[in-house]
């Protein structure tokens, strides 16, 4: 029997913006450790992402001890992690919950290249964003419902397999990708462990405009929605992934493996 091993880590610091790949991570209830912890939006305070803006996934980003730097082809930006509170609420998909704003830097900078007035906000241990908006209490980041996207790599060979030009895996942005099981088991597992973690399989992910977004280019295609549409949509909507929960806080490192529990 096939081992089932946890292939990819990938943190997102700001949320529809580039990814970091990881070898090891902490893990928190609401997320990989620093994912989506950030997050454009409008002067509003309404989240932006690459749905709109899709040359938001030519935002590189890295985070070093207290330091979070924006790169684009040609600036950089360095930014302290906030200590203070410079308060305003922010709204994500209809949740309202207070963040802290980076301050006018980062929006002038942000507002230079995206071309459009933009902030950058952070969301403090303090906030309380509930999961699923609020259908479980485990807290969330800035990330779209749930902290932890799962895809395996047979799912998305079994997409590429149908497609003209295949896709990265980075088009659907999973925070945990696994290797080792037939495609789209995912969609049947209740309960994993991944090392020592367990992870409650909570709903199948929906899938928006994002995964059409070059992420190298930030060009919006067609494709992979289109065939996915084809194979993989019902209830009015498109799904590719699982979103989890974690049980606890620990550690994953590539190369764990994965245990089926239900």
């Amino acid at each position: 029997m096939t081992k089932i091993t946890l292939s990819g880590l990938h943190t997102y610091p700001i949320k529809s913006a580039a990814g970091i790949s990881l070898a090891h991570a902490k893990v928190t209830l609401r997320g990989l450790q620093h994912d989506r912890r950030w997050m454009v939006c409008d002067r509003s305070g309404k989240f932006l992402t690459q749905r709109k803006l899709p040359k938001m996934a030519l935002l590189q980003v890295s985070v070093a001890a207290d330091t979070l730097t924006l790169r684009s082809t040609h600036t950089a930006l360095e930014l302290p992690t906030p200590t203070t509170a410079q308060p305003m609420a922010v709204d994500v998909w209809g949740d309202r919950c207070p963040a802290w704003s980076m301050g006018d830097a980062a929006a002038q900078w942000l507002s230079d290249f995206l071309g459009t007035d933009a902030q950058l906000v952070y969301m403090p241990d303090s906030t309380h964003r509930p999961a699923d908006h609020g259908a479980f209490d485990t807290p969330n980041s800035f990330a779209d419902a749930y902290p932890f996207l799962l895809i395996s790599e047979a799912s998305l060979a079994d997409l590429n397999g149908r497609l003209d030009q295949p896709v990265p895996m980075d088009r659907f942005r999973p925070n945990l990708v696994i290797s080792g099981c037939a495609p789209f088991a995912e969609d049947t597992w209740k309960q994993i462990k991944i090392g020592d973690m367990v992870f409650d399989v909570a709903k199948a992910c929906s899938r928006c405009s994002v995964p059409g977004v070059n992420q190298a280019t930030g060009e919006q295609g067609k494709e992979p929605l289109k065939t996915l549409a084809t194979y993989r949509r019902w209830d009015h909507a498109i799904w590719f992934g699982q979103n989890l929960l974690a049980h606890a806080a620990g550690t994953l490192q590539v190369g764990d493996e994965v245990e089926i529990l239900a």
